[in-house]
């Protein structure tokens, strides 16, 4: 969720898998939820704040797939 972003600004939020990326143009106090297999990085056009929450038993994290960002598509 992102809060702080002012009016006349945006957050692109990055989602989807690295080989294949979308981006949603999100705004002041909205939310989204990424899927486990989905990366998820956020870029504002202005500074903001936001909360990322985790739900479910994954706490270890060893199943991450690190991604380089210069493959990303």
């Amino acid at each position: 969720m992102y809060f702080e972003v002012p009016e006349s600004d945006v957050v692109f939020h990055m989602m989807g898998q690295g080989q294949e990326t979308r981006h949603i143009v999100m705004k002041n106090e909205q939310a989204v939820i990424s899927p486990s297999w989905s990366i998820h990085a956020g870029a504002g056009t202005s500074n903001y704040t936001f909360i990322w929450a985790m739900g479910g038993e994954n706490q270890e994290f060893d199943d991450m797939d690190v991604i380089p960002t210069n493959e990303l598509r």
